[in-house]
């Protein structure tokens, strides 16, 4: 996780599989190569889509999010490869 200064607006950067239930967040890059980044990439998680995660499973895994006006459920391995900035 890391910090940057946008038009004077901290906007904090990391995973989206670290951001808390209810969190708003800007997709910054989708990491990894592959067939799972360009599947996500297909369903909409692309660099300055808004995400904003909903729910979690009871154990923590998969995660709900909500991207271009539909709910997609992701593994928390699969969060892991998306960074997204917080705090726009």
């Amino acid at each position: 996780m890391y910090r940057a200064m946008q038009s004077g607006v901290e906007a904090i950067n990391s995973s989206l599989a670290n951001l808390p239930i209810g969190a708003h967040a800007r997709v910054i890059a989708v990491n990894g190569s592959g067939a799972i980044a360009r599947r996500l990439m297909e369903m909409g998680v692309v660099p300055g889509a808004q995400v904003r995660v909903i729910k979690a499973a009871p154990l923590g895994d998969p995660i709900e999010v909500r991207v271009r006006g539909y709910h997609l459920a992701l593994r928390r391995t699969e969060a892991q490869t998306i960074t997204v900035s917080a705090g726009q």
